[in-house]
């Protein structure tokens, strides 16, 4: 019942999920020859121009280093925008312009948070469009928004808590830009600190509030234990909150823009990304007008990022689902379009499928960890 984690990766680590390599799916599998490997926690993607594909990624060290770089049709790299100790994620490119997003991540004091919308043409030059950060500290969009448990759980029940996770709470101060979608003049930001969609003019870098996503809501099972620290201790649930709900966070993760006009959401459930309370991934249709917000598919494992095809059919990476899988427009009905260990983000042009798979490295392994994170792409034809 962790609240949220700042980096997937570090999730991974805290909660000591397994990661099973799923398997290749033949000789004919896309797994076998990558657009590209060596990427560290590649989480964001966008097709540029000349087929190239622009990857934002991480290179571990001290600090780690931010990075924005792009992919060759011949599997070349080459590093387009670095900043040491910084985030850098949600890529989206039009025409010669490509805009992306910088944070030093979610958590920590909000009084030092930072996080921008940034663009930079082919020349190299980067311009800062708004600064979303200072917008969070000034607004908290989701500041009358209640978390945890409701008034029907006592407090004398809830006072043996630890402290993390918190037990009764409204929306922090957070801010963690993390995935972009570009319409005409707007850029609309998903933000997993914020729990919320922005909407921000490009000429000007006026931002407002598009969409707060809801509460994603699990009934707290027997013998629920919730991890308190990254050293494997933990914390069993009492008999008094078990059959109650916690209201956890929603953690958007990727917006797209379908060709019904709608934008297309994925949403982390805010707490644990294994299966002990169910996969409770979603995927959120927000009009991108009024910003009403509808839950249009869940029981999602890890949904970390999406694409929607020109047909409508929408395509999620499940992460720790180790697949992408394939969502019908029209009836709903989800498929497996491809097994593939840690998948992050996915993207479409045309009629192919670009991903980035294999995104975690072994964080078990000396430091700094390999970066073992791969640009693949598929038919879907």
């Amino acid at each position: 019942m962790n609240k949220k984690i700042p980096i997937i990766a570090c999730l991974a680590a805290m909660l000591a999920i397994p990661i099973t390599p799923a398997s290749a799916g033949g000789s004919s599998s896309p797994l076998d020859d990558p657009l590209a490997d060596g990427l560290g926690l590649p989480l964001s993607l966008a097709v540029g121009t000349n087929k190239s594909v622009l990857v934002t990624h991480t290179v571990f060290g001290e600090p780690p280093v931010g990075k924005l770089s792009r992919v060759d049709r011949d599997g070349s790299i080459t590093d387009v925008y670095e900043r040491p100790g910084w985030d850098v994620a949600g890529v989206e490119t039009r025409g010669t312009t490509t805009f992306f997003l910088e944070s030093t991540g979610a958590g920590g004091d909000p009084a030092a948070l930072e996080g921008y919308l940034k663009a930079i043409n082919v020349r190299g030059e980067v311009r800062t469009i708004a600064e979303l950060a200072s917008f969070e500290r000034d607004n908290n969009p989701d500041g009358k928004q209640h978390y945890g448990f409701g008034p029907e759980v006592s407090d004398e029940c809830l006072a043996g808590f630890p402290e993390f996770p918190p037990t009764r709470y409204t929306g922090i101060v957070d801010s963690h830009p993390y995935a972009a979608a570009v319409q005409g003049n707007t850029v609309f930001v998903a933000d997993a600190g914020m729990n919320a969609i922005l909407k921000v003019n490009a000429a000007t870098g006026a931002v407002s509030t598009l969409a707060v996503l809801p509460p994603r809501p699990a009934v707290v099972p027997a013998g629920l234990e919730i991890p308190i620290d990254m050293m494997g201790n933990s914390f069993t649930v009492p008999e008094c909150v078990v059959g109650h709900e916690y209201a956890f966070e929603p953690v958007p993760t990727d917006v797209e823009l379908g060709p019904d006009g709608w934008l297309y959401v994925s949403s982390l459930p805010g707490g644990p990304e294994d299966e002990s309370l169910g996969a409770r991934g979603a995927i959120f249709r927000v009009n991108p007008w009024t910003g009403a917000t509808h839950l249009w598919v869940e029981d999602i494992l890890s949904p970390t990022g999406l694409a929607v095809s020109n047909t409508g059919d929408v395509y999620v990476a499940s992460m720790f689902g180790n697949e992408i899988l394939k969502i019908s427009c029209w009836s709903g009905e989800r498929s497996q379009f491809l097994a593939a260990t840690t998948p992050a983000a996915v993207e479409i042009h045309g009629r192919t499928l670009y991903a980035t798979v294999d995104a975690l490295p072994d964080f078990t392994a000396p430091p700094p960890p390999a970066s073992a994170g791969k640009v693949i792409k598929a038919d879907i034809r």
